[in-house]
């Protein structure tokens, strides 16, 4: 093979080199800024917000009125500063808090020791309207990541208590019960 072969043939592997390179750099670029890989993989999975039974403010009776709140992604959320509230303004502010990943927490109204499983937003009366109401997510920035609504204006469960998520800001189907 000559000296000139050889420096053309260089030549070609480096121009392919970069131009991989450049394709590479491109592609990473394109990924980071779609925002598919952007959005929280975190919502609001279901809600009941009627206790069963008699509502007595009982820890028992305030324990059973819950919003589930699942990260359906692979990765660990950091949920420190997010909030759930409801149409009357009432607030829970997560603290300390991460989702893992593919997992659920259950968000009870009264009193009772936080776990990985189970928070309680330490109250002694009723958040969620039997009735008529919505649960809303917002990260710790204020931006909205989900909702659900239930009762009158956005009744497609009939009435029933238990509603479960699908999507995002939309009105949850009742689980069947």
């Amino acid at each position: 093979m000559s000296v000139s072969t050889s420096v053309t043939a260089r030549r070609m592997v480096a121009a392919a080199l970069a131009a991989g390179a450049l394709v590479g750099s491109a592609s990473v670029s394109a990924s980071a800024a779609d925002p598919r890989f952007d959005r929280s993989h975190v919502g609001i999975s279901r809600v009941q917000s009627n206790a069963p039974g008699f509502d007595d403010r009982s820890a028992r009776s305030l324990n059973a009125e819950w919003v589930e709140i699942t990260n359906s992604g692979r990765r660990g959320v950091n949920l420190n500063g997010w909030t759930l509230k409801d149409e009357d303004g009432n607030r829970y502010t997560f603290r300390h808090y991460t989702l893992a990943g593919r997992a659920t927490v259950r968000v009870h109204t009264g009193y009772g020791h936080d776990t990985s499983r189970d928070l309680f937003q330490d109250r002694r009366n009723e958040v969620w309207d039997n009735r008529s109401d919505s649960a809303t997510l917002r990260n710790d920035r204020g931006r909205f990541v989900d909702s659900v609504s239930w009762g009158r204006h956005h009744d497609r469960n009939h009435g029933r208590d238990d509603h479960r998520g699908h999507g995002r800001d939309d009105h949850r189907g009742h689980d069947g019960r």
